[in-house]
């Protein structure tokens, strides 16, 4: 509806739509039957009544709701309008109805600024040929209201159908978009969770290697870990393509101190967490962590250590986990400090993890900061309202 038939059902389906009104036209060609005109009339009045037929066919079918306004378009439209006023006044009254088809097309074709205008003119054409050809007043009363109504009741197919194809391409839009986020979503999982476990499979191969053969031993538990690392981090990877992956900070921890210490760097983990952390001054425990502002740490958490393994050359790394009263509910505040040998330079920029991890804080509300630590080494910290920022609104009493 609204648009130009693409194949020939729709073409059919359309016609056949379109000849329930044609219905409307028994009026003019009863009139060349029995109305007593002479030969030459009745053909003239045929063609014209044909060419009324095909150009009003031609206007519907190809240019309905379209927004862009060809001339031909009003070359024809003014056509029809002659037509039914000159077939009109040298006719009689069988040929008023005419008019009413001339102002459907009008709202069919034309934007609503010109067509609110020249359908009301059409009605007052039809009111005024009709007051000379029909003097009894017994026909074209009848055709007032079905012109005006008819005019703008395709005003508001028309606009109908154009809300019904912006929220279609909105519909698209939103899918699109959708899927643009989940990509995005994915290839944040697989980078951060490949990232950590090929690195931590990486140290653990070399330093197997350097036992070998005089440890076999402790060379063999290497290797048990990394079958250990490499069947966890496929569990991870099935479990971010299906949109499960939820980390949380006590497994990051543990895995952190794990891989640092593969790494032979000394790590100082924070013991607690802050949901059992101390009691604020009223006595209140605070409030546990929300789920997306756990993960959103876990995840920051395991970029940073996976960073300072892969390419701060640092001995040593501290982590702590601290909460903020700058809210109602507090900010939550990890931070990750190396003593490596800073930050890299050149133009390049923060690379796919710490831009992913960025997106990543934003969307629990958060926010990332990276920079050189003093008196050397690398910091990066980021901060999370302890509730997320959309709550659950409170039922309607």
């Amino acid at each position: 509806m609204g648009r130009a038939p693409e194949n020939r059902r729709q073409a059919v389906v359309k016609l056949l739509w379109i000849s329930i009104w044609m219905l409307y036209l028994g009026a003019p060609l009863d009139d060349l039957v029995h109305g007593g005109h002479g030969t030459a009339v009745v053909v003239l009045a045929s063609l014209g009544l044909a060419g009324f037929v095909v150009a009003y066919l031609a206007l519907v079918f190809l240019r309905t709701n379209t927004e862009e306004q060809e001339r031909w378009v009003h070359w024809v439209l003014g056509g029809l309008a002659v037509l039914a006023v000159a077939t009109s006044t040298t006719l009689g009254k069988p040929w008023l109805v005419l008019f009413v088809y001339v102002a459907v097309v009008c709202g069919a074709v034309l934007p609503a600024r010109w067509s609110r205008w020249l359908i009301p003119a059409v009605t007052g054409a039809l009111a005024l040929v009709g007051s000379f050809v029909d003097t009894a007043g017994e026909l074209f009363p009848a055709l007032l209201i079905p012109c005006l109504l008819g005019g703008f009741a395709m005003v508001g197919i028309r606009h109908l159908v154009q809300t019904m194809r912006a929220l279609r391409e909105a519909r698209e839009t939103v899918a699109q978009l959708a899927a643009t986020e989940e990509r995005l979503r994915l290839a944040r999982d697989l980078h951060d969770l490949l990232g950590h476990s090929l690195s931590l499979i990486t140290l653990k191969s070399e330093l197997a290697g350097r036992m070998l053969p005089d440890r076999p031993e402790d060379a063999a538990q290497q290797v048990a870990d990394i079958e250990k690392v490499s069947r966890q981090a496929l569990v991870d990877v099935r479990e971010a393509v299906s949109g499960y992956r939820r980390p949380t900070l006590a497994t990051e921890l543990a895995g952190a101190r794990t891989a640092l210490a593969a790494a032979g760097i000394t790590a100082e983990l924070p013991v607690e967490l802050p949901p059992a952390a101390a009691a604020r001054e009223d006595g209140s425990a605070p409030p546990a962590l929300a789920p997306d502002t756990e993960g959103a740490l876990a995840w920051a958490l395991r970029e940073a250590i996976t960073n300072v393994i892969r390419h701060s050359r640092a001995t040593r790394c501290v982590v702590t986990l601290d909460e903020r009263s700058d809210g109602a509910a507090g900010t939550v505040v990890l931070t990750v400090t190396d003593n490596g040998h800073g930050p890299a330079g050149g133009p390049g920029g923060p690379g796919n993890g710490l831009s992913g991890l960025e997106e990543r804080l934003l969307l629990a509300g958060g926010s990332l900061s990276t920079g050189p630590a003093a008196p050397t080494g690398f910091a990066l910290s980021a901060s999370v309202p302890r509730r997320t920022p959309v709550e659950t609104a409170p039922p309607l009493l």
